[in-house]
């Protein structure tokens, strides 16, 4: 039996919750083919273009007055983590019980630790929410002072900050929940990033995350993305692709 990560790339996910739910319930039944196998399963996944479509829209929704205020980007990771993470269960559950196997199935809203001094504050790397043209984006940065930038041929998005973590703070329970025989969802996101200070556990304004599974958690790590194929691209060696990988 192995213990194995799956990461869900956010942008494999599909564009609306709708196209997410139908887009899983497929993703459902190579997992659990690897349940049925006898390994223990945890499951990670991105969520860029969630944690950025709940913060436009609440943010939209504050600036036309219909609610009293914008939701900060913890709060927006968590909610992003909470609807993910119940699609995913539900699509597991789902195909585990039709192949009549008895194993529950949790997601745990994960904090990541990270140092405050960290150098990747001041330079916003990790793209979230929708696509933009050139031209939209120029005036998104105009406007409200968001860093835009071309992501990798498909248009325009907003980046923040992704520092790196120092800890999972929730590790415990996570490994304590797998012990248990449990199928786990966490660190979706990467985690809601929390600094230390003054004892607390508190979140360092304007940043979110990226994917980190706990790899102190596991022996096997699959990803999978909303590309075909993956490309290693070298200066010296120019391009080529990985077709398979190994574990050193």
């Amino acid at each position: 039996m192995s213990r194995i990560v799956i990461a869900l790339g956010g942008n494999a996910l599909g564009n609306t919750p709708y196209e997410q739910l139908e887009l899983v319930t497929e993703t459902a039944k190579p997992i659990v083919d690897l349940i049925e196998a006898g390994n223990e399963v945890i499951i990670a996944h991105g969520n860029g273009p969630q944690v950025g479509m709940i913060n436009l829209a609440m943010s939209a929704a504050a600036e036309a007055g219909a609610v009293k205020s914008d939701m900060p980007f913890p709060e927006c990771g968590a909610m992003s983590q909470g609807y993910i993470g119940y699609h995913l269960q539900n699509a597991i559950g789902n195909e585990l019980v039709k192949r009549g196997i008895n194993k529950p199935v949790a997601t745990i809203v994960t904090q990541v630790l990270v140092d405050e001094n960290d150098g990747a504050f001041q330079k916003p790397t990790k793209p979230i929410g929708a696509f933009y043209t050139k031209e939209q984006a120029d005036e998104i940065a105009a406007t409200k002072g968001f860093t835009m930038v071309e992501d990798a041929g498909r248009g325009y998005r907003r980046v923040v900050p992704s520092p790196k973590p120092v800890d999972v703070v929730e590790k415990d329970v996570v490994e304590a929940v797998v012990n248990s025989g449990a199928v786990v969802i966490t660190v979706g996101g990467g985690g809601i990033p929390v600094i230390k200070k003054d004892g607390k556990l508190v979140f360092p304004r304007l940043l979110i995350r990226t994917l980190l599974p706990p790899r102190s958690l596991s022996c096997c790590m699959l990803m999978l993305c909303s590309f075909s194929l993956l490309w290693i691209v070298s200066p010296s060696t120019g391009a080529s692709p990985i077709r398979r990988a190994w574990r050193r």
